[in-house]
């Protein structure tokens, strides 16, 4: 189950230039920020790939003017997702501009400069709130739904967490979650930095479990179906998936290589991951986005103009929406697939 890819892309795809940058006052729509720039390819490798993205589909950009784009959710009938680098949160509804609707997201009042302290992953939890990750105040806090917020994790064996990146939930209801060092400054040797691992951790009936310990970058994280298969993409010095077989107790087993990406380490390292209901991995990493059929096959892969595809996200009414973060702009690109149906959802506002 091990698969690796190379950078070369196919001729005939469409590639436009743009560059990320930095918005004045907010985001603006894509139309308007960047026209030339809606299109870009999606290299096929195998057959496959026609039954899970229908030949001609591309992904078109929704939203542009950002720093870094990521954490996406899917609440109620929007989009949510964070500028990891501007530390601010924002919504997007189908069709419109890119509303801010929380600053210093990150939980710090001030970031060090061309750092990652904003907010990144969120889950919506069963009550129906949102858990969000702080790179800045390295936790994760709950939000209702007038946004107010309230410490949810913070420390584990009494140490205070790194700075938490992505999360899921198993069938079992445990939420499972990275902690890479990327909210420190010093990253690993950051004085700050209390935790002797860059664990993923397992947290369950007000127990934090460091499950994984000897991944040096762990950063997307995703479940098969079943919750029976942990994926684990590892961003750097080396750059892979990990697969695992999740056990009845929390535990994980038979940690092997899924993808194994080229080197060198590039600007676009892996980062996000997530399954669909046909229990393919769509993961990002240099290059683009690959779909990744469950027995390791790289069936094809995702390609924006942008120097990096951080994270992605199904939505929409049937799940069939993906959205791609990707450095300083979104795109949105339909699949024949759907993504999992997560355990909680939030309904759409009335």
């Amino acid at each position: 189950m091990k698969s690796t890819i190379g950078l070369a892309f196919v001729s005939g795809l469409a590639l436009a230039a743009c560059s990320p940058a930095a918005p004045e006052t907010g985001a603006k729509p894509a139309a308007e920020a960047a026209p030339e720039a809606k299109i870009t390819g999606v290299e096929r490798l195998d057959p496959a790939i026609d039954a899970i993205i229908k030949p001609g589909e591309l992904p078109v950009m929704v939203a542009s003017g950002f720093r870094f784009v990521e954490g996406p959710l899917w609440v109620g009938d929007r989009l949510r997702f964070s500028d990891l680098m501007d530390n601010k949160l924002y919504e997007l509804a189908d069709g419109g501009e890119a509303k801010l609707i929380m600053d210093k997201s990150g939980g710090l009042d001030e970031m060090a400069p061309d750092s990652f302290q904003g907010s990144n992953g969120s889950i919506v939890d069963k009550d129906g709130s949102i858990l969000m990750t702080q790179h800045g105040a390295r936790r994760i806090v709950r939000l209702d739904d007038q946004m107010k917020l309230s410490v949810y994790l913070d420390k584990a064996n009494g140490k205070r967490l790194n700075s938490p990146n992505d999360l899921a939930f198993t069938p079992d209801g445990a939420l499972w979650f990275t902690d890479p060092p990327y909210g420190l400054v010093g990253q690993d040797k950051d004085p700050a930095k209390e935790q002797p691992f860059n664990a993923v951790w397992r947290h369950a009936g007000g127990k934090t479990t460091a499950v994984i310990t000897d991944l040096p970058r762990p950063n997307g994280i995703g479940f098969s179906g079943d919750g029976k298969k942990l994926y684990i993409s590892n961003s750097e010095p080396e750059m892979f998936v990990n697969v695992y077989d999740v056990n009845e107790d929390g535990t994980v087993s038979k940690g092997r290589r899924f993808i194994t990406f080229p080197s060198p380490n590039p600007v676009d390292v892996p980062d996000g991951l997530e399954v669909d209901g046909a229990g393919n991995v769509w993961a990002s990493g240099p290059g683009g986005i690959r779909i990744i059929s469950a027995d390791g096959k790289v069936l094809g892969q995702i390609k924006t103009p942008d120097r990096a595809q951080a994270n992605m996200i199904w939505g929409g009414a049937d799940l069939k929406t993906l959205f791609i973060m990707a450095a300083g702009n979104v795109y949105k690109m339909r699949t024949e697939v759907a993504g999992l149906t997560p355990l909680y959802s939030k309904a759409p506002a009335k």
